[in-house]
């Protein structure tokens, strides 16, 4: 080789270890951060929950617009632009809550709209069984029927009865068909940029509770979440040889202030990342760390996306940033999306509101008022007029459809879902107000009930109202034809001062004990009875009748819906919307203020305290008076006894000093 060949090879030789050391570098310089990298992730969950069939924006009291799908999907989209491998879930009770939920059955809206929204999971809240077994099993055959994109389902203890249980019976057999063709399963395991999610649902025992007639069983909440954590992780690390996020859709709820189900879900349960905490309609401006798990909230009817970013290790999370993302007026809608929706709103008019000669956007009244929202009826003890208005609109509906007079009618704020706004008040609006249940008839919306109370079992119902409210919100009653008062200071289910019948015009008549009076309110809340006399430990109990007398079986409540003169339901939603359009084009002014129909005070006054005493009272009176008897007695005999062991001494010494005088003699 020439020395002109010697020096060009020697030049590639340099040339080449010089690459090879800046290969080095660069890859020495890599590797900290790979391994950063694979020792911690960043993940996102998108999540909302109790979005109540609110398809469209919805207004509050005020008329100020909140919600709606299609806006909630452009922030959905922008989301995922900026974190592409988020999950999207929700904690339940995607249904009942807007006119959408009348093809609940038969078109099963709310899970095509989530699939078409990209959600990848969600779970059941109690209002899924709203309409029954056979209803939920309906609609997710329907849904699978559409062929439209739909999210996964998790529920692990909240199942219908198997074969050879108590309550086993078609519908349920219907529901665990449904269940298998759909996937229905207490977990899913799902891969996003290389990181595993363990996501599964549960449902808490006031869910339970709030589905009377669900036809489901409610399998012990920490026990199955301890399970199915263990099967989901172990099944993860099997399969994928990695331990995943464990994320619970729970449908129990919170307060946000130390106190719910799903607080002691997470001190209970070891294992769970992330609660997606819904049923209670709470809003937590930044999640609760309960040990290692991290609970969230976002708010019902879609007011908000929810975002949670979490550095993951491997076997554990810690917060990145969390942001509650309003869905407003602000926000521009997906344009395909709102096709959709408004597509299925002409479905409803079709197929449900054209049987009532109504429409969607029908306006019944303008209401110059602005009435309580859903959320300060039930935050305090107090006439509510928005309360006062469905009530009258159950007496008023009620005598028109059967030509009997009523004397009472009453409602709860618990079926009360959402308020009337300030202006145009449309039949949506009284839809969403008042939008539970099904009847018996099979078509959506609960229906009234007539039945009758003795005069001391109407006085009892009030006193749910006073003593019960504060133990369980959902129990505050407003009435039509009744007015009374009661000091929230007197002696539990003894708070009632006064009350009377109040008739038309305004007098006042006194309620006797044994007379039977006929009294209106809503299924639901009929069916709700039991659940108050468990809360007030038996103690209160309220028998209906029929009108000779006779005690009603509650399992048959559904005997005694009110009709109309074709011999249709008389819904609830639909007596509030009629009593409306008779007022003439404007809500009338009797509903500007309370008019003294509930009066509640607080006071400390002796005679205040003791007027109108009944047996809660005397017995109370009767254990505080033993109590001070035996007081006064222990005190009488230890003073006595102590004067006598003084007594003692003293002559014992006397005694002493005369011996020893007696010896000196």
């Amino acid at each position: 080789m020439d020395e002109e060949g010697e020096s060009l090879m020697n030049l590639c030789r340099r040339l080449s270890a010089l690459l090879l050391a800046a290969l080095l570098m660069t890859a020495g310089a890599a590797l900290p951060a790979l391994a950063a990298g694979s020792a911690q992730e960043q993940v996102t969950i998108l999540f909302t929950h109790d979005l109540h069939s609110h398809l469209l924006p919805a207004a509050d009291e005020k008329g100020v617009e909140y919600g709606g799908y299609a806006r909630l999907k452009t922030v959905i989209d922008e989301q995922r632009r900026a974190h592409p491998d988020a999950l999207l879930l929700d904690g339940g009770d995607f249904s009942m809550g807007s006119l959408f939920q009348t093809a609940y059955s038969t078109s099963a809206l709310e899970l095509r709209v989530m699939g078409a929204m990209g959600y990848d999971v969600t779970t059941f809240g109690n209002h899924e069984y709203d309409y029954r077994a056979a209803g939920l099993a309906d609609m997710l055959q329907a849904a699978l029927a559409s062929g439209d994109p739909l999210p996964a389902i998790v529920e692990a203890n909240y199942l219908p009865p198997e074969e050879g249980e108590e309550g086993y019976d078609q519908d349920a057999q219907a529901v665990w068909d449904a269940f298998d063709d759909y996937g229905v399963a207490d977990y899913v395991l799902l891969e996003r940029g290389g990181v595993w999610y363990a996501v599964f649902g549960i449902a808490g025992v006031d869910a339970d509770a709030c589905a009377p007639m669900s036809g489901m069983v409610l399998h012990d909440v920490q026990d199955t979440a301890r399970r199915v954590v263990e099967e989901a992780t172990a099944a993860c690390l099997e399969e994928n040889g990695v331990e995943p996020v464990v994320i619970c859709l729970s449908h129990s709820g919170t307060d946000g202030e130390g106190r719910g189900e799903d607080y002691e879900l997470a001190r209970g349960v070891d294992g769970i990342d992330l609660i997606i905490s819904g049923h209670t309609h709470t809003t937590l401006a930044q999640p609760i760390q309960v040990g290692d798990t991290y609970i969230v909230s976002a708010g019902e009817y879609g007011k908000n996306l929810g975002r949670i970013t979490l550095n993951w290790d491997g076997g554990g999370v810690s917060l990145a940033s969390y942001e509650l993302i309003p869905i407003d007026g602000a926000l521009e809608e997906d344009a395909e999306l709102a096709r959709w929706i408004q597509q299925a709103k002409g479905e409803v008019e079709e197929s449900y509101l054209s049987a009532f000669s109504l429409g969607f956007d029908q306006m019944l009244a303008d209401n110059p008022y602005v009435f309580d929202s859903a959320e300060q009826v039930s935050a305090t003890q107090h006439e509510s007029t928005l309360g006062s208005l469905f009530a009258d609109a159950y007496r008023w509906a009620a005598e028109q459809a059967t030509g009997e007079p009523v004397d009472v009618a009453i409602t709860a704020s618990g079926v009360i879902r959402e308020s009337l706004p300030q202006g145009e008040v449309t039949v949506s609006h009284v839809f969403n107000a008042a939008s539970l249940g099904i009847g018996a008839d099979g078509v959506p919306g609960y229906p009234l009930v007539s039945v009758y109370l003795t005069g001391a079992d109407l006085k009892t119902v009030l006193e749910i109202d006073a003593s019960v409210t504060p133990l369980m919100p959902a129990a505050q009653l407003f009435s039509s034809g009744v007015e009374y008062s009661f000091n929230t200071n007197r002696m539990i289910f003894n708070k009632v001062t006064d009350s009377a019948l109040r008739r038309d015009g305004g007098a006042a008549e006194a309620i006797v004990d044994d007379q039977l009076y006929h009294v209106v309110t809503g299924l639901y809340c009929g069916q709700m009875l039991g659940a108050v006399e468990d809360t007030s430990f038996g103690l209160l109990s309220v028998t209906a009748r029929d009108e000779n007398g006779n005690p009603i079986d509650m399992a048959r409540l559904e005997d005694y819906i009110v009709h109309d003169r074709e011999g249709g339901e008389v819904k609830e939603w639909y007596a509030i919307a009629s009593y409306l359009q008779a007022m003439g084009g404007e809500v009338d002014a009797v509903y500007g203020q309370p008019d003294g129909r509930k009066v509640v005070y607080a006071s400390w006054n002796p005679v205040e305290m003791l007027r109108n005493p009944n047996r809660f009272t005397f017995i109370a009176l009767g254990v505080l008076l033993a109590l001070i008897l035996i007081v006064v007695l222990v005190v009488s005999l230890v003073v006595r006894r102590i004067t006598r062991r003084k007594g003692g001494h003293t002559r014992g010494y006397q005694g002493y000093r005369g011996r020893r005088r007696g010896l000196r003699r």
